[in-house]
């Protein structure tokens, strides 16, 4: 599985230019990224890959740039410049076909709490196109997965953070997109849920999705296979947990993050 475990492999250089790498092989690649506001760069000329089926890790601390990075690996936001590639569409020549094929779950709920969780489900569905036979039986596949399949009925409002944070990956998955954007998913959500969340993105992973997730829980970078650690807009470390841990001397994730912000 192209989820779990160590190695670093297929990282472009900055000097590197798309002639010398296939956008295609790579879920999502990134050369020499920039964003900036005005005289302030919140994302300074990133190069990184991402293998297909990878679990990745995007770390840092608040302001470091993930956020805006995601946003302009997602269409959101135009860099201003570099280029970057996601499941092999440029983001500056085609974010609309690449908003198409990716899923997206924002570190704040984005679903509707005045809809039930079937009509958010069947609200997502119509966003992205699919018939009405599809929503019904990608719904009823992705709400038993979940365990929302007897909570369907009921306001989103009512529902536990957990929950939401459930129905709001299920409704991020419910297309197939190829690349699952996940922007620091399990925040304020007890352990023995996060665990559980991190279960169903082990079975995405498993699938053949790739997933690109930021997080401040440390204990959750241990579960991708490779992370990488941003400082000021710019991407500081990139490695395996292992091989991060062993190249620091630190016993945990939580160890080396504070060595390498820090320093």
């Amino acid at each position: 599985m192209k989820g779990r475990g160590a190695g670093m492999e297929g990282v472009p250089t900055a000097s590197m230019s798309a002639g010398d790498v296939a956008p295609g092989k790579y879920a999502v690649l990134v050369q020499g990224l920039t964003r900036r506001f005005g005289d302030f760069t919140a994302v300074d000329g990133i190069s990184f890959s991402v293998e297909r089926g990878e679990i990745f890790g995007f770390l840092g601390a608040n302001g470091a740039g993930k956020t805006t990075a995601i946003r302009m690996l997602c269409g959101l936001l135009a860099p201003t410049e570099g280029e970057a590639w996601v499941d092999g569409f440029p983001v500056v020549a085609a974010p609309e076909k690449i908003k198409r094929r990716i899923g997206y779950m924002s570190q704040r709920f984005g679903l509707y709490d005045d809809l039930t969780i079937q009509e958010n489900v069947s609200f997502t569905g119509g966003i992205y196109g699919l018939s009405r036979r599809e929503v019904t039986e990608r719904g009823d596949l992705l709400l038993e997965r979940l365990g929302l399949k007897d909570y369907r009925r009921r306001l989103t409002s009512s529902l536990p953070l957990g929950f939401k944070q459930r129905l709001a990956l299920g409704c991020a998955v419910l297309h197939s997109p190829s690349v699952l954007f996940l922007d620091e998913p399990t925040g304020g959500v007890d352990p023995l849920a996060r665990r559980q969340f991190w279960d169903l993105i082990y079975e995405l992973a498993d699938g053949g999705t790739t997933i690109f997730v930021t997080t401040h829980y440390m204990d959750e970078a241990e579960y991708c296979r490779r992370v990488s650690i941003m400082v000021d807009g710019r991407v500081v470390a990139l490695d395996s947990p292992a091989r991060l841990k062993q190249q620091t001397g630190a016993g945990t994730m939580q160890d080396v993050f504070l060595q390498v912000v820090g320093r």
